[in-house]
């Protein structure tokens, strides 16, 4: 079989299409390449969708752990502690048996049980609380005398927070917030790992090369190759939130402007 005809057969086998049966010996380093990349459609899904849906509900827990309203504060800050003091294996295997359970009382909730929504409604609240908690730092970095110059000019409620309060916010956090994005879409690699089962042998990137290594009692072609893949895409996601961060900055002379750096997330 060509190179070219394994991945016509395997390129898009993650998400149902193409060849239902996996190789089972004489492997090759395409086929190897060929499915893992194909399981990386699921790693991607899980980044973007618990980033776009993630960021707005970190903004709003952000808002609500700056709030002086008792009743705004603090479910805000019991959410962002409870998220963030979890590992999220853990997160991943309760909320299973949580969905599971809730799927024997509630037959129509099945897709709970499915990975592609109820491993995303925990990356959601994952993504959420860290970022919140990003969010909420910059919030308190805010110049004072850029609120105070809202203020003169008149600016209260809304108007102040999308035209001043929001945009600097944003630019604060951006470079830390990068960070969270990198390391979210590693996460996406426990989803398959954890109590979410793989259906019809359809896993992520990781399902695919613990594969290959369990078939080959050789891990040191399929995991480089998978840590391969896992470089790209955080080349990609620097490159895509360093246009942003630019954009964000651009009104600074270039020595103030937020540098992207890149730091170890240990407590994940």
């Amino acid at each position: 079989m060509s190179c070219l005809q394994t991945i016509q057969d395997y390129g898009l086998r993650s998400i149902g299409i193409g060849e239902r049966l996996l190789p089972r010996n004489d492997f090759t380093l395409c086929e190897q390449f060929t499915l893992i990349g194909s399981g990386m459609i699921w790693n991607i899904y899980f980044g973007i969708m618990a980033l776009v849906t993630g960021y707005f509900l970190a903004t709003a827990l952000a808002m609500g752990k700056a709030s002086t309203n008792k009743w705004l504060r603090k479910p805000a800050e019991w959410f962002i502690f409870l998220f963030r003091g979890s590992p999220l294996f853990i997160q991943f295997f309760f909320a299973y048996f949580f969905f599971l359970s809730l799927k024997q009382s509630y037959p129509f909730l099945d897709a709970l049980t499915s990975a592609w929504l109820g491993a995303l409604i925990v990356l959601f609240f994952n993504t959420a609380a860290y970022s919140g908690e990003i969010f909420y730092g910059a919030l308190r970095s805010i110049p004072k005398g850029d609120i105070e110059a809202a203020d003169a000019y008149g600016m209260t409620g809304w108007a102040r927070f999308r035209r001043i309060v929001w945009p600097t916010m944003l630019r604060l956090a951006w470079p830390a917030y990068t960070n969270e994005a990198i390391f979210l879409f590693h996460a996406t690699t426990l989803v398959f790992f954890s109590a979410f089962p793989v259906w019809q042998q359809r896993g992520d990137a990781l399902y695919y090369a613990g594969y290959f290594a369990d078939k080959t009692f050789n891990p040191f072609i399929p995991y480089p190759i998978l840590a391969f893949y896992f470089i790209l895409l955080t080349l990609v996601v620097i490159w895509s939130f360093g246009r942003v961060n630019k954009h964000l900055n651009r009104h600074l002379p270039a020595e103030k402007r937020s540098k992207m750096k890149l730091k170890l997330n240990l407590a994940r």
